[in-house]
């Protein structure tokens, strides 16, 4: 404990002051300043015709927007993510911003309804909006023909490139020199993870979010990374002596907001607010504050009917910048320098504390009380059936042990969170914590079960039978003597249990959570994504580890004066 202590002291002395302003980090507009013309290392790539932009949309004035199908009546609930600035972040205020969801604000307003951004996991979105958690998914979804077979997509609203991001002076300078042997990084279930795969037929390193897939291209865990052009415009920093090298560009797969499959009033909606924000120079305003760059010929937002977007010229602003965005090759830094960079940050750790512990802290504790609860009653009542003499208490007691200790924590969340969601939503008001915490107990059932199972065999057959023989009847012998000399026994792995919920706890993370819902974990990766560090993420697992660590040693002292007693 006093080494956890010591490194909190460490993280906060050092590092740089904050200074007088407050630093925005990545999740902040970049302005006009920042414009870049398009690419010259472009790739080739096959360019198939556009058949999905509506030729026009229907008046704002003629949509109902009490018949859009949505959750909460008035509110578009948007499933986004919050480490792929400039597109979708959580910024330094702790709200849900970036170009894609301020466009959709903007919409929304066109349409008299509000915004609730829910931030999830980019592999669980599309089969969220598809099963009615979300109303719109919002991550600069690239709309592939696969994905349109499980959700609905609106007009185009942004476009994009395929970015090859790899140190400057490193192996791999353009597509052509990928293989075999090259480490490739890319988000799993992104349409980079797809490319890689099934067009270059190279078998790429899986991440779960962008800021994880820069950390170890930065240092050094992998080759390249294949990301959208903006994350990694957004991202990539010419200090690390990283670039974006080569780029890729298929004007049929625009980027647009999902909705669920068969929901065309909603659709149709987004489209007419998206055509009416290009009208009156909002999409343009945000473009220009949020990613300044020239539009590939060919291409423009909206319907085929809405206007061209009146923007400055991006590639005279770019190339009067030239010399200020020139990359070159950084020396690399010592590993020491290195790790004290990317976990060590005094700064960052300042920022990230008091939201790890005004809202990551309360609950993380909630979700781990909650499901401990229920795997405590569960696991005693499976218990108590495994040991049974009666073969139809004794058999479903096993099996659901069998099932429920052999599926993955993550697969049990998402088949409970989004197969009961939508049936128990007017109970839970689309909280995820419930159904969360459920799915946590469920499983946390089938290992306590199994600990109390085996406390309680452990007690020798000589106290169930003396207590018979004073009378006791069988019933009595177990809830009296039995069990609870069983559970003393088994103490320290039933905390054992309850530590592995409370780092469970951030699992619920694929169900979607509001800003002011986030774990610690969710927390530390959302600062960790808006300023590039990994000292966020390590100041959450300081405060796992003073949740853990008096437990445990709580329990010992417990466990210790039970079986000696009193000195």
């Amino acid at each position: 404990m006093l080494i956890v202590v010591l490194l909190i002291g460490a993280l906060a002395a050092c590092g740089s002051s904050s200074g007088d302003g407050e630093d925005e980090g990545l999740c902040a507009p970049p302005g006009v300043a920042s414009a870049s013309a398009a690419p010259t290392n472009l790739a080739k790539s096959a360019q198939a015709p556009d058949e999905f932009t509506t030729p026009n949309v229907t008046p704002l004035d003629q949509i109902d927007t009490s018949d859009l199908g949505l959750i909460k009546p008035g509110t578009i609930i948007v499933g986004t993510l919050g480490d792929a600035p400039p597109s979708i972040c959580v910024n330094s205020q702790q709200q849900y911003t970036g170009m894609d969801n301020e466009m959709l604000r903007a919409m929304a307003d066109k349409l008299g309804l509000k915004v609730e951004f829910v931030g999830t996991e980019f592999s669980g979105l599309l089969a969220q909006v598809a099963g009615k958690r979300f109303d719109v998914g919002s991550s600069s979804i690239t709309t592939t023909d696969e994905r349109r077979q499980t959700v609905d997509f609106t007009n185009g609203y942004d476009f994009g490139y395929f970015a090859l991001a790899a140190p400057v002076d490193g192996p791999v300078q353009s597509f052509a020199d990928l293989n075999a042997g090259t480490r490739i990084g890319v988000v799993q279930g992104t349409v980079q993870d797809d490319y890689v795969a099934n067009t270059l037929h190279l078998d790429p390193v899986k991440y779960p979010d962008y800021a994880t897939a820069y950390a170890n291209l930065r240092s050094g865990q992998i080759d390249a990374w294949v990301a959208p052009s903006q994350q990694a415009e957004g991202t990539v920093q010419a200090a690390d002596g990283i670039a974006i090298l080569e780029n890729t560009f298929s004007i049929n797969n625009f980027t647009g907001w999902a909705v669920g499959k068969g929901n065309t009033k909603l659709t149709d909606a987004l489209n007419s607010a998206l055509d009416a924000i290009i009208a009156d120079g909002t999409w343009s305003t945000l473009y220009q504050d949020w990613a300044p760059r020239e539009l590939p010929d060919g291409w423009k937002p909206g319907s085929k009917a809405a206007p061209m977007p009146q923007l400055p010229d991006f590639e005279k602003i770019a190339a009067e910048n030239a010399g200020a965005q020139k990359t070159e090759a950084v020396a690399p830094k010592s590993t020491l320098a290195q790790l004290g960079d990317t976990f060590f940050s005094g700064e960052q750790f300042r920022r990230a504390l008091p939201d790890l512990v005004t809202t990551g802290l309360p609950n993380t504790l909630k979700i781990a009380l909650t499901s401990g609860v229920i795997g405590t009653v569960l696991g005693m009542l499976l218990a108590v059936a495994g040991i049974s003499r009666t073969r139809w208490l004794r058999w479903p007691a096993r099996v659901y042990t069998d099932v429920f200790r052999g599926l993955p924590a993550v697969v049990v969340i998402l088949m409970v969170g989004l197969g009961f969601g939508p049936v128990v939503k007017n109970i839970t008001g689309g909280n995820p914590f419930w159904l969360g915490s459920i799915a946590l107990g469920l499983l946390a059932a089938a290992y306590i079960g199994e600990i109390f199972r085996s406390g309680i065999q452990s007690v020798e057959s000589g106290q169930m039978e003396a207590s018979r023989a004073l009378g006791f009847s069988y019933r009595s012998s177990m809830s009296l003597v039995v069990v609870p000399q069983g559970v003393r026994r088994v103490l320290p792995a039933l905390m054992n249990q309850f530590i592995v919920l409370i780092k469970d706890s951030s699992l619920i993370y694929f169900l979607g959570l509001t800003v002011t819902q986030r774990d610690l974990f969710a927390v530390g990766k959302d600062f960790n994504a808006d300023s590039g560090n990994l000292t966020p993420l390590l100041a959450a697992g300081l405060l796992y580890l003073i949740l853990t660590v008096p437990l445990t040693h709580l329990v010992n002292y417990i466990d210790k004066r039970l079986r000696t007693g009193k000195a």
